[in-house]
C-alpha cells in the first residue's frame, strides 16, 4: 500500500473516531512509524510500506483511536525547543506552561546584571523536568532541583536531564513537594532558591470539564488537587516562602478560575509581595506571580 492511501485512510479512520487533528495525528503516527520527519512524507507520496512497516504504523494508529495521546505513543513532546521523553508516569508538557520559563529565564537575565552567584532554581512537582530543565538549559550557570513524589517521574526527568546536556546541574529529590526544607534546598543548591516554580495539580476533583482521555491516560496525582484545586497550590506556597531568599522569584500555573483564590494565599501567607495573576496568550487567568519578601518592607 503507498504511503498517500494510508495517510488519507488513516485520516478519516482518525476524524471517524473523534480526533480534533486527524490529520496531524496521522502525519506525525505514520513518520514515526517510518522512522522520518514530517517533511520526507510530502516528498514520498509514492512510497509503498513493507509490512514490517505497516504493522507499527497500525499499530501506533490503534493506539490513538482509543485516545491515547500522540506524545505517549511516540515516548516524546516538543516544549521550548527542547524534545523531552515523556510516558505515563508524567504529564504531557503544554505550550502554556512555556510562559513560566520564559519568566524565569528573563528574572535569571536581569539578576546576573547584579550578582555574580549562579542561580538556584526549585522545580516542585517535576514531573518531566520541561520547566526546570528549560530553564536552566536557557541560563548556563544555574543549577536545578527538581522534586517530585513519583520516583518513576524522577527517573523520566534524570533522562531528560541527560538529553538537555544539563544533567551535572541538575539534582533531583524524591518527595512530596509540600514537605522539603530549606536545608535540603540548600545542601543541594549551595544557598536558598532565587526562584521556585511549579505547574501544581490544581483540577478540583469533580471537576466535569477534565476530557476523557486526560482522566483515562495522564496521571492523576499530577492532575487533581483537593479543597477546589487549591491544596496543593496552598501547600507548596508555604514551601516556596520557606526555601526561597528574598526577592526570589516564585511562579505557579494555576486553573484559569482560581485567580482570585490563590492571590488570597500567596498574600495571606505573610511571605509574598507584588503578587500578581498573570493571563496566558488567550487572555485567561493562568499563573500567579510573587516575590518573596515581607510585606511590611513594601
Amino acid at each position: 500500500m503507498q504511503l498517500k492511501d494510508i495517510l488519507q485512510k488513516t485520516t478519516q479512520f482518525l476524524r471517524d473516531k473523534g480526533s480534533p487533528s486527524a490529520r496531524l495525528d496521522t502525519e506525525m503516527l505514520i513518520a514515526s512509524a517510518l522512522k522520518w520527519d514530517r517533511i520526507k512524507l510530502y516528498l514520498n507520496y509514492e512510497y509503498p510500506l513493507n509490512e514490517q512497516e505497516l504493522g507499527i504504523a497500525r499499530e501506533f494508529v490503534r493506539r490513538r483511536a482509543s485516545g491515547e495521546p500522540v506524545a505517549y505513543i511516540l515516548g516524546t513532546k516538543d516544549f521550548h525547543n527542547h524534545s523531552f521523553k515523556v510516558n505515563r508516569a508524567v504529564l504531557i508538557p503544554r505550550p502554556e506552561t512555556e510562559s513560566i520559563v520564559e519568566a524565569a529565564i528573563d528574572f535569571s537575565n536581569e539578576a546576573s546584571e547584579q550578582a555574580d552567584s549562579s542561580t538556584r532554581v526549585v522545580d516542585l512537582g517535576t514531573g518531566s523536568g520541561c520547566i526546570g530543565l528549560s530553564v536552566i538549559a536557557g541560563v548556563p550557570d544555574a543549577q536545578l532541583l527538581g522534586v517530585d513524589v513519583s520516583p518513576l517521574a524522577i527517573e523520566v526527568a534524570k533522562e531528560n536531564a541527560e538529553r538537555l546536556e544539563v544533567a551535572e546541574r541538575a539534582h533531583f529529590l524524591t518527595a512530596n513537594a509540600g514537605s522539603i526544607t530549606r536545608t535540603q534546598v540548600e545542601e543541594t543548591l549551595g544557598g536558598a532558591a532565587d526562584m521556585v516554580l511549579a505547574n501544581p495539580p490544581y483540577i478540583d476533583q469533580l471537576d466535569p470539564a477534565v476530557e476523557t482521555n486526560v482522566k483515562l491516560f495522564e496521571p492523576q496525582e499530577a492532575l487533581f488537587s483537593p479543597d477546589h484545586g487549591l491544596a496543593h497550590i496552598r501547600d507548596w506556597a508555604r514551601v516556596a516562602g520557606e526555601i526561597a531568599r528574598d526577592g526570589a522569584l516564585v511562579m505557579f500555573e494555576i486553573g484559569h478560575e482560581q485567580g482570585e483564590a490563590a492571590r488570597g494565599i500567596f498574600w495571606t501567607s505573610g511571605r509574598f509581595q507584588d503578587v500578581e495573576i498573570v493571563k496566558d496568550l488567550s487572555g485567561r487567568e493562568r499563573f500567579i506571580r510573587a516575590r518573596v519578601g515581607s510585606q511590611q518592607s513594601q
